[in-house]
């Protein structure tokens, strides 16, 4: 069965994490996406640590099923190769601060009169409107000024940035998400179009109910640490060793608890008796919980407590995830070949499609240049041409790679 976005043909001009996970779920649903990247030394998340055997584990982590080719962007014959290849993609992915592509003269608007079918996306910090219009943009920046952070952390201490990169992924979501409609919508119209959100955007579109707790109610949330901010007891509770995760969401799940830990004296208790009480007295409950869940380990009690039908789990760290046999039995990490590396394992993309099963990493991190005669000539650019550009030094080509 053919890929759903098989037919596809990306123009990737983006770096860092954003753009590059954008493409990264084109890629992995199945479009042909040519990572561009600048000489000498490609795109700058390349040289950012942790090394695997001398290969940054940034540039791994968001790369998988494309091909690189290297282009000295610097040089107008580089500039003017890469409108050519703009007039033939389906899809152009960018995430250069406001202004820059329109110095480059690859911006949508001087590129969309010779490709009308083209989708030209693009990820900023701030957008390109409004008083911050043009600002450059960095995760944790969004992540602050979007308010996540206000309401991340423990309520007596301070806010807390995501674990992950949280606004750079999300914007690549959305990203990926508006671009696969643009493709959709093509279909019934023939024509391409804008697609644009940026890192501040995506995460405040994701404030949820938070979020909705302000617009209704003008009520601000406070950080509430690992507690549910307004279900209880739903939050991380104490095993005998570590942190147990449960939810008691409703009247009936909160019974079965009580019965479950022998604390039934506490169903009618008028501290306890709903969820409101129950939140108002969430610390000498805490304590309560803690007492009868110290005595056992916490997958123990897990299922006990899946069995009378209340959703809990282990707090993992990643070296239990990765070796978890449910994580393993669904293949949520997979292993491909690399030229360097040898056999490397990558995180499998978490879309179950029939079109796609389970093996989702086809293609490994490409090395930079590794396809840059390949992509041209997928292009349509002749075999002298791509000689030329190769000998000129505006397009490079990977030297032979070898295992450590």
């Amino acid at each position: 069965m053919s890929l759903p976005l098989e037919s596809i043909r990306v123009l990737d001009l983006s770096r860092a994490l954003s753009g590059p996970f954008c493409t990264m779920i084109l890629a992995d649903l199945g479009a042909d996406v040519a990572k561009v990247e600048p000489l000498p030394d490609g795109e700058m998340i390349r040289g950012w640590g942790p090394f695997h055997e001398g290969i940054g584990v940034f540039y791994l982590s968001v790369n998988r099923n494309k091909r690189s080719l290297a282009v000295d962007f610097r040089s107008e014959k580089g500039l003017r190769l890469l409108r050519r290849l703009a007039t033939s993609a389906d899809v152009l992915v960018e995430n250069f601060k406001p202004g820059t592509t329109r110095s480059m003269g690859i911006d949508y608007e001087s590129l969309r009169d010779d490709n009308p079918r083209l989708i030209y996306a693009s990820i900023t910090g701030f957008g390109t409107e409004g008083p911050y219009g043009g600002w450059p943009g960095f995760d944790q920046i969004a992540q602050g000024m979007s308010g996540l952070m206000s309401i991340s952390g423990h309520a007596d201490g301070e806010p807390t940035r995501v674990g992950v990169p949280i606004g750079d992924l999300v914007a690549g979501m959305w990203t990926a998400t508006g671009i696969s409609a643009a493709i959709a919508q093509r279909h019934t119209t023939g024509e391409g179009q804008m697609v644009e959100t940026s890192l501040l955007a995506s995460l405040v579109g994701m404030l949820c109910v938070q979020g909705q707790r302000y617009l209704s109610l003008e009520d601000v949330p406070d950080r509430a640490g690992n507690d549910h901010p307004v279900i209880y007891p739903y939050g991380s509770f104490t095993a005998s060793d570590g942190l147990l995760n449960l939810a008691a969401a409703t009247q009936s799940m909160w019974a079965s608890l009580c019965r479950l830990l022998d604390l039934e004296s506490l169903r009618e208790h008028p501290d306890y008796l709903d969820n409101s009480a129950r939140s108002q007295n969430r610390e000498s409950l805490r304590q309560l919980l803690n007492q009868r869940l110290a005595a056992r380990p916490a997958m123990e009690w897990t299922r006990e407590l899946i069995a009378a039908g209340i959703p809990a789990g282990p707090v993992f760290n990643l070296d239990q995830v990765f070796s978890d046999p449910h994580v393993m039995h669904n293949g949520l990490a997979e292993e491909v070949e690399h030229p360097v590396i040898g056999s490397l394992r990558q995180l499998s993309n978490p879309l179950r499609m029939g079109s796609i099963g389970k093996n989702t990493v086809r293609s490994h991190p490409p090395l930079l240049g590794e396809n840059s005669e390949a992509v041209l000539a997928a292009f349509g650019l002749s075999p002298s041409e791509i000689a030329d550009l190769v000998d000129t030094g505006v397009v490079a080509v990977a030297a032979p790679a070898e295992k450590s």
